[in-house]
């Protein structure tokens, strides 16, 4: 099995991210080694050691994803026995020459707690914690927006991730057994109808999910399921709720399908 090693002498969530999104085009399976700040030439070269051992053991030359800001660190990875690709400075000159000016290379500052919105994520965090489960209703107010749907269809984690990776302020309502025999907004929804956002799911994967919190029970059996959903998806309809069906997607997808279907502005950069 190839390896593939993700340094930086920051967070190493950039080489991640882009060395991840490349090697997913790959039907091959790798090892994935993440090493965040490396950020002096002993740290660089145990992981120099570290990488030439890899091909010493394996035969395979190890894949090396990074994004050195520091050059005399860059240069001394680059000279391990991996195949090194560099993320930051295949890009650095030709943008040099189309802005005009020069780059100021600094460490940690894609990712730290002087990034202009960190302040907003951690707001919206506690937002989304807050607010869970319609813990707190009078508080919608608040909400960029709102996520609807049944127990355990993805609303909490998809709330959270929306607060975390982009600022955005997401409560979440659950609709559950004792409302499907007359399902109706409350008016605490129906106030805020234009911020609703609806997620459903197909019962089977619904009842796997649900299956894993309470085996054998009525609320994970299909029927159930299939009936819950029922009614939340008419419900969608009648009240011209917007909504996606998250059962083929992760949070990331069912983030960004949210983002674009509703125009919310993301505060990431």
């Amino acid at each position: 099995m190839r390896t593939a090693f993700y340094v930086s002498d920051g967070t190493a969530i950039t080489a991640e991210v882009f060395g991840h999104a490349l090697l997913t085009m790959f039907p091959a399976q790798f090892e994935h080694i993440t090493l965040p700040f490396i950020e002096n030439i002993e740290a660089a070269t145990q992981v120099i050691q570290r990488i030439n051992d890899c091909y010493k053991t394996t035969g395979l030359r190890p894949l090396v994803f990074h994004t050195f800001v520091d050059e005399a660190l860059r240069l001394l990875i680059s000279q391990s026995d991996g195949i090194c690709y560099d993320f930051l400075n295949a890009f650095v000159e030709p943008l040099q020459k189309e802005l005009g000016m020069a780059p100021v290379p600094k460490t940690h500052r894609t990712h730290s707690m002087h990034e202009k919105t960190y302040d907003f994520r951690i707001d919206a965090v506690n937002y989304a914690l807050a607010n869970d489960d319609g813990a707190n209703m009078k508080n919608f107010n608040q909400a960029d927006i709102i996520l609807v749907g049944v127990s355990r269809s993805g609303k909490t984690p998809t709330s959270l991730y929306l607060a975390l990776q982009y600022g955005i302020k997401a409560a979440n309502y659950p609709f559950v057994e004792e409302d499907m025999s007359e399902l109706k907004l409350p008016p605490e929804l129906k106030k805020h109808q234009a911020k609703l956002f609806g997620l459903t799911i197909t019962a089977e994967r619904l009842s796997q999910i649900r299956e894993q919190r309470r085996p054998n029970s009525r609320y994970a059996s299909v029927k159930q399921c299939a009936l819950e959903l029922k009614e939340v998806e008419l419900l969608y309809q009648r009240e011209q709720i917007p909504y996606i069906n998250s059962t083929q997607l992760s949070i990331e997808e069912i983030s960004a399908k949210i983002i674009s279907r509703t125009g919310l502005k993301r505060q990431k950069y």
